[in-house]
């Protein structure tokens, strides 16, 4: 018999619709698995079990099934504050901290009916690309668990690849939906900055993190996307002037659903990090590329290679925002600077010694290498490179106190990832291929600015064609 986990979230969402499957179960069921599994992949840093299930069962009594998400479990990340549930940030600065009111997404969650379990880890501020913190076990890919989730959105991918939760929400600055997604054998994807009121990008130097999905389907990724995404009718509330254009022809799991359409697509194992670090693509992740382009020329779709144009100062520019980011972290006292973590509290001092003229320069030049990106993509309907650069990676292998070669490490490992952001592009990971050791390898689809329904488009192809689905790591 098949059990409720193993089931897509849209399948639960229609066994709640009928009434089948109730939402205190539901959240029940949920709550047994983190229960037996979750310290397997260190997915959760809190589980909240009487709030969730008085949240359901006012989910059940007081909120209209029309909510898009209504009665489906999910998890707030560990940098989203919810008001009265400990929010760490991933740091010992925060280890104890309650706050008293919930950011913009934990709201749009409760809005759109949705049940939280907990909070999902997530390193240190978000800053790293793994989930590797101390004031939580370090997350851990359900494929193999001597080996890292990456992050910074690792313990939701985690949860979600063991069927801990049926989807969840990450933010992405760098990769961060991508990077653990593709780590897990899931589908993550990255919305264009703008369209997500509640995690805009609009508010953060250069525009870098915006909020975003992570499924073990593509309807999944989009089906969530439908729920954050605030709407009036069948506006979207945005809170700037500036936004991404917006779909034009209903929700975006519609295209999810169909899967329709033949796209010209540019092939790139390209990276600007090329400039200043050695970037090598390890054969398991060309693998990957190769099976993606396979898929899609069998599909018809139009294929044809490309390369970026050279962007010297792209490195550099993204460091100063990197840093810039960490500088605002509130530790100003020796003591408070003592609990951070080593590459952390680096980032952090390097931060406040930057000039403003030297945050003003890379906001500057970030916006010239965004504009550029979009030039040389204008051509194609969507842009395919691998999503990693390496199998996940073993738990322990970044350098843990020398702030420069982890940061090469980063770039090593995720090479094909930041620049997305830094150009405002949506983006989606697909998990195409497994290495021969049952490691999880995704391959990257880039769109034009408000091109996510494309993306699904395409995503929902390959998902037919090469069958993911089925697919059960062993933690489950």
């Amino acid at each position: 018999m098949t059990e409720l986990h193993e089931l897509t979230a849209l399948e639960q969402w229609r066994l709640l619709q009928r009434g089948e499957v109730g939402v205190r179960e539901l959240t029940d069921h949920y709550l047994e698995r983190i229960d037996a599994h979750g310290d397997a992949v260190g997915a959760f840093v809190t589980v909240t079990p009487e709030r969730a299930r008085r949240r359901a069962e006012e989910v059940e009594s007081s909120v209209p099934r029309t909510a898009p998400l209504w009665g489906l479990p999910h998890a707030d990340k560990d940098l989203v504050r919810t008001a009265g549930v400990r929010t760490t940030f991933g740091s010992r600065l925060f280890e104890h901290f309650v706050p008293e009111e919930s950011d913009a997404l934990a709201v749009q969650l409760d809005e759109a009916g949705a049940v939280s379990l907990g909070k999902t880890t997530t390193p240190e501020f978000g800053m790293p690309s793994y989930t590797e913190s101390r004031v939580a076990p370090p997350t851990r890919t359900p494929w193999d668990t001597t080996r890292g989730a990456g992050g910074s959105s690792g313990g939701a991918a985690a949860a979600v690849a063991a069927g801990l939760l049926p989807f969840a929400t990450g933010s992405d600055g760098g990769g961060s939906i991508r990077i653990p997604a593709a780590a897990c054998g899931l589908v993550g994807l990255k919305p264009s900055r703008g369209l997500v009121p509640a995690g805009s990008g609009l508010g953060a130097p250069a525009g870098l993190p915006v909020a975003g999905t992570i499924g073990r389907t593509v309807e999944d990724a989009a089906f969530l996307l439908d729920g954050i995404i605030a709407k009036d009718g069948d506006r979207i509330r945005f809170d700037h002037t500036l936004r991404a254009p917006a779909p034009d022809d209903g929700l975006f799991l519609g295209a999810a659903v169909r899967g329709e359409g033949r796209y010209q697509i540019g092939v790139l194992t390209d990276s600007p990090w090329r400039h200043d670090y050695d970037i090598a693509v390890d054969p398991e992740a060309t693998a990957a590329l190769d099976v993606a382009v396979t898929a899609l020329d069998a599909l018809g779709h139009g294929l044809e290679d490309l390369s970026l144009e050279p962007s010297p100062d792209y490195s550099a520019a993204f460091r100063v925002i990197w840093q810039a980011g960490a500088s605002l972290i509130p530790a100003t006292t020796e003591e408070e600077l003592d609990l951070l973590e080593p590459l952390t509290r680096w980032l952090v001092l390097r931060g406040r010694e930057l000039p403003a003229s030297s945050l003003v320069w890379a906001i500057a030049s970030l916006s010239e290498f965004e504009a550029s990106v979009i030039r040389q993509f204008s051509a194609y309907d969507a842009i395919l490179t691998p999503t990693l650069a390496m199998t996940p990676r073993p738990l322990g292998w970044y350098d843990q106190e020398d702030g420069e070669h982890n940061f090469a490490q980063q770039v090593q490992y995720t090479p094909f990832t930041s620049f997305v952001n830094a150009s405002g592009l949506p983006a989606i990971t697909l998990p195409v291929h497994w290495t021969d050791d049952g490691l999880p390898m995704g391959a990257q689809l880039i769109g034009r600015p408000g091109g996510e329904a494309t993306l699904l488009a395409i995503g929902r192809q390959l998902e037919r064609r090469l069958d993911w689905t089925p697919r059960r790591p062993p933690v489950w």
